[in-house]
């Protein structure tokens, strides 16, 4: 009987120090500030266990949707400085910057750069039942319906409203904007024929190339796509000079220690540089890019001076 309870007295306390173990755990927590299945989170999900397992931390994922990326970015700008919250952005997290009159943050102030993940183009897309072959072909289709057209966006302000906005202002068109929550469901709005157009990151339309319902019509890059190089680019199709693409990559609270933006963006690099991780993320149309977290600072510097420019041009204005 004493052999028994001392037994049962060990396992209880090996349990304890498990349990112990587990709960001291580092919990890093990646915001991404749109649903499901939008870029951002296809993107961030690719890479979340490799980035856990190089950081001796259990990485997790929540999606706080909603005011064009802005409810979920503002909890990380509110959040601890301590390298446990962070981050999944985009070109939205600048542009917001310029067409929101007042926001709860300021984008560069209250952040700091981690990681680069890569970048990303924009295809301009169209139900294949509206019947335009080209982006030449669908410029007129709305210049003959003036107001009569919709298209979808993954919400107020995001990349891809301002990608459409941009391009819509260029060519001196009109369309309501029909906002989501996510680039999936803006993508399906096009699919599903009920919206006659949507600018998605390459990511979004990427397993789509084939699909007979919808049609790829331009891309916004200032090249073609190395993954969709015969999608002609918008500057080829009858708008010299224009060009619309995004960064990805992670950024943190303002006056997160050095120490730490230093600590995530080394294991970002080698997790970049896992053949597996850079498949998938081929696979979604992105181009890996890494960078240090002063190189990824300064692209977001020059980013919020482009995206000035991006919103004047469009001549969106959100409240």
């Amino acid at each position: 009987m004493k052999i028994k309870l001392l037994k049962w007295l060990v396992s209880m306390l090996c349990a304890g120090s498990l349990g112990f173990s587990l709960a001291a755990e580092r919990v890093i927590k990646i915001i991404v500030p749109f649903g499901p299945g939008a870029v951002q989170d296809t993107v961030a999900r690719t890479f979340v266990n490799e980035l856990g397992a190089q950081l001796g931390a259990v990485v997790v994922i929540e999606n706080h949707a909603g005011a064009g990326g802005t409810i979920g970015t503002s909890l990380v700008a509110k959040a601890p400085a301590d390298g446990n919250t962070l981050v999944m952005s985009a070109a939205s997290h600048t542009l917001t910057g310029y067409l929101y009159e007042k926001l709860p943050y300021d984008p560069i102030k209250d952040f700091q750069a981690v990681s680069l993940v890569g970048f990303s183009g924009y295809i301009i897309a169209a139900p294949q039942a509206l019947g335009a072959n080209n982006l030449k072909d669908y410029i007129k289709l709305i210049k003959a319906n003036p107001k009569g057209f919709n298209y979808a966006s993954a919400g107020n302000g995001s990349a891809s409203h301002l990608g459409m906005a941009s391009f819509l202002a260029r060519a001196g068109l009109e369309m309501q904007h029909i906002p989501m929550k996510a680039t999936g469901d803006a993508v399906n709005e096009v699919l599903a024929n009920r919206v006659q157009g949507v600018t998605s990151a390459t990511v979004g339309v990427v397993g789509f190339r084939k699909d007979p319902r919808i049609k790829l019509l331009a891309y916004t890059g200032r090249e073609r796509s190395k993954f969709l190089p015969e999608i002609p680019t918008v500057a080829e199709s009858g708008l010299p000079g224009f060009s619309f693409d995004s960064w990805m990559g992670l950024l943190a609270p303002a006056n997160t220690p050095k120490a730490e933006l230093e600590k995530i963006n080394q294991a970002m690099i080698k997790v970049l540089s896992n053949p597996e991780v850079q498949e998938r993320l081929v696979r979604l149309g992105l181009e890996v890019k890494t960078a240090s977290s002063d190189e990824f600072e300064q692209i977001l510097k020059d980013d919020w001076i482009n995206a000035g420019l991006i919103v004047k041009s469009s001549g969106a204005k959100l409240e």
